[in-house]
């Protein structure tokens, strides 16, 4: 089966019952995307189909398609760039296991909504647990992150 990973077609051998998340682990070596809680529940396997965010370990490749997947090794432009920076400049990270998951949704969020309420924040990053309760400053990320994307 052919993928399209990162902006890149990939073969790969995994049958189409296989989770996303293991073909990206295991075969592809993409390691960014983390194992969790293996039912869609914590969201730390967070990748982006076709811009929009998906829990890799429920999503077999059957599903995929011709889909562009999209990982945080190849999360890259303008909103990945701020996102990024605004994680920095409002110390996120502290364990950093849920970040990779947290700047996926983030991202998909800002492709999506330009100027995101608090209520948007919360809905969107409501299915990526953080173990180290950092939600505060990913919403003042993501709010920071939106000025500087679509400051007029």
């Amino acid at each position: 089966m052919k993928l399209n990973v990162n902006g890149k077609s990939v073969d790969v051998t995994a049958s189409d019952d296989t989770p996303l998340l293991w073909v990206l682990r295991d075969e592809l070596g993409l390691t960014a995307t983390k194992y969790g809680c293996g039912i869609a529940q914590c969201g730390n396997c967070t990748v982006q189909l076709d811009r929009i965010a998906v829990r890799s370990c429920i999503t077999p490749l059957a599903d995929v398609g011709d889909r562009k997947i999209l990982t945080t090794e190849g999360l890259e432009g303008t909103v990945a760039d701020e996102v990024r920076a605004a994680w920095i400049a409002h110390n996120v990270v502290q364990c950093g296991y849920c970040q990779p998951a947290q700047i996926m949704v983030a991202t998909s969020l800002l492709n999506q909504v330009k100027a995101p309420t608090d209520d948007d924040i919360e809905q969107a990053m409501a299915g990526v647990a953080c173990r180290c309760g950092t939600y505060p400053r990913i919403k003042a990320a993501i709010h920071t992150a939106a000025k500087k994307i679509y400051a007029t």
